[in-house]
């Protein structure tokens, strides 16, 4: 696990613990351990795939964008 994962997670469960699941400062800390953990996953991911088309590139950043693209 990064070490940018191991200090979102970290930070969140201090947060959680101090200020309840529902404060903002807790929300904000929930989403930047998901992006933690979202940014690890795809590294690993992309480091063990072969290399891509510049097609099949955009196609994943539109869904990192929050669009479905055509296949969704």
């Amino acid at each position: 696990m990064s070490a940018s994962t191991l200090s979102a997670r970290a930070t969140h469960a201090a947060l959680t613990r101090h200020r309840g699941a529902n404060d903002p400062k807790t929300l904000d800390a929930r989403r930047d351990l998901a992006v933690a953990n979202i940014e690890h996953y795809v590294k690993r991911t992309v480091e063990a795939a072969p290399p891509l088309t510049g097609e099949q590139r955009d196609r994943l950043a539109l869904l990192l964008r929050g669009g479905g693209g055509p296949h969704a």
